[in-house]
């Protein structure tokens, strides 16, 4: 079997690829955010104040890899960590006026990335990838 015949070798390979290319995307644009950075302020958008335990859900990732990516946004003054009313063990996390103006270039920059994805193939060919991404999605997520 060659690499070319291993889909999760090459499902691997090209979600690393595009994870390479959309942070080198938004460092040549001056936005100092990494893709994964950019997440968490998009879900900060859709919801300010969440705990640091349900970003680290949301993107299924340990309460330390959570840790040192709050560290660096709150060391550049993207976000800031304040205690949770009640628990004085957990901290809720808000985005910060610098956080929303990054994460707004940052959305222009991921937008042209998933332009460039599209380029070359057709809508149907969109669609049918989509509907794999999808199913890989569903049948394969860990409960």
């Amino acid at each position: 079997m060659t690499s070319d015949d291993r889909l999760i070798y090459l499902l691997s390979m090209a979600q690393q690829t595009m994870k390479d290319y959309t942070n080198a995307a938004l460092s040549k644009a001056g936005v100092e955010l990494t893709m994964t950075q950019a997440g968490i302020l998009f879900l900060l958008k859709h919801k300010d104040m969440r705990t640091m335990s349900e970003l680290g859900e949301v993107f299924d990732i340990d309460n330390s890899a959570v840790t040192r990516l709050v560290d660096r946004l709150e060391k550049n003054g993207i976000v800031e960590r304040q205690t949770a009313p009640g628990d004085r063990r957990a901290y809720l996390v808000h985005m910060t006026p610098k956080g929303l103006d990054s994460l707004e270039k940052a959305k222009k920059i991921i937008m042209s990335v998933n332009e460039d994805l599209r380029k070359g193939f057709t809508s149907e060919e969109v669609e049918a990838y989509k509907k794999i991404l999808r199913s890989i999605l569903e049948r394969f997520k860990v409960r």
